[in-house]
């Protein structure tokens, strides 16, 4: 099976829930529950790989601290290869909060180490035994975006495929250097908001239309109406698969490494998208990004339940 190696941020996930407002300045709220969980969606895309059964290896780092820790060795456990996660003294572990309420959620974020792996801490050797190189949030890692092409320019060299999601973007710039940086990348996957703000179109056909002036295939993320792309410039489209869903945190990244295990096994571009939704709807039934993420058995269950309804 093709191993995968992803570069990118981790941080802890301290989730607050059943917060029935939002609180006011100089007030406080009382929520429900409190859970601490690996967070960041480079790291939970290497769970669900690892869950899925795809060899994983993460390169990235983590302040050496409880919390950088809490991090590497539930990563550790969970069968990713962290020998390229580097804890450095005198930085912190990225955090973030959120809080959700009975509608909506909040997030406070400090970036922490997230902010500080660069395209030169991750070595050509790095790639030795990979097929596939994917790189999540890469408005929120700075010191890893100005390199990020030249990351991917690397990796081809060296004979992998590369893919990208972008996550947001804090300052809502969407600034034109991604597009270069896509020059590099074989899978692109934004959410519906990230396409259209990127592509710089209201209507999410019309985006997708715009990148396919782009090298990077695009399968953009719909939440619960499934996911989008052009193949030969027709539109296709896959269903989400009902759920009830406890938490969507994640979801996306979970959809992401669904879609990278099919594809790598040799599935086709549906193929690898139903499979990849089936990953995100699973993803969902539980606290966190990481805690209900899919087995490639139960993945293939709900696939199949489909095929017979």
């Amino acid at each position: 099976m093709k191993k995968v190696l992803v570069a990118g941020e981790i941080n802890v996930d301290l989730v607050l829930r059943g917060c029935p407002i939002f609180p006011a300045p100089g007030k406080e709220v009382v929520v429900d529950d409190l859970g601490m969980v690996l967070g960041s969606a480079s790291a939970i895309c290497a769970m669900g790989l690892a869950r899925l059964g795809t060899p994983v290896a993460f390169a990235g780092k983590v302040g050496d601290d409880a919390w950088g820790s809490f991090c590497t060795e539930t990563m550790g456990r969970a069968g990713v290869d962290i020998a390229r996660i580097v804890a450095e003294p005198g930085l912190k572990t990225g955090v973030t909060v959120a809080i959700s309420g009975p509608s909506d959620r909040a997030l406070v974020t400090f970036l922490g180490s997230s902010a500080e792996l660069g395209a030169d801490d991750i070595g050509d050797d790095a790639f030795e035994g990979a097929a596939h190189l994917h790189v999540s949030s890469y408005y929120l890692q700075q010191k890893l975006r100005p390199g990020c092409r030249g990351l991917f320019e690397r990796a081809h060299r060296a004979g992998l495929t590369t893919s990208l999601d972008p996550g947001y973007d804090p300052s809502e710039h969407w600034a034109d250097d991604l597009l270069a940086t896509l020059g590099e990348v074989d899978l692109f996957f934004p959410n519906e908001v990230e396409l259209r703000c990127i592509a710089r179109r209201d209507d999410v056909v019309e985006a997708l239309h715009v990148m396919e002036n782009v090298h990077a295939k695009t399968v953009a993320k719909l939440g619960a109406e499934g996911a989008i792309t052009l193949h030969r410039g027709e539109v296709m489209r896959v269903p989400a698969f009902p759920v009830q869903p406890v938490d969507t945190t994640g979801a996306g990244d979970s959809f992401n490494a669904g879609f990278l295990h099919a594809w790598l096994a040799g599935d086709c571009l549906v193929d690898s998208m139903r499979f990849g939704a089936a990953c995100a709807s699973l993803s969902t039934l539980g606290i966190g990004g990481t805690a209900a993420q899919a087995t490639r058995d139960e993945a293939l269950a709900v696939l199949r339940r489909r095929e017979t309804d």
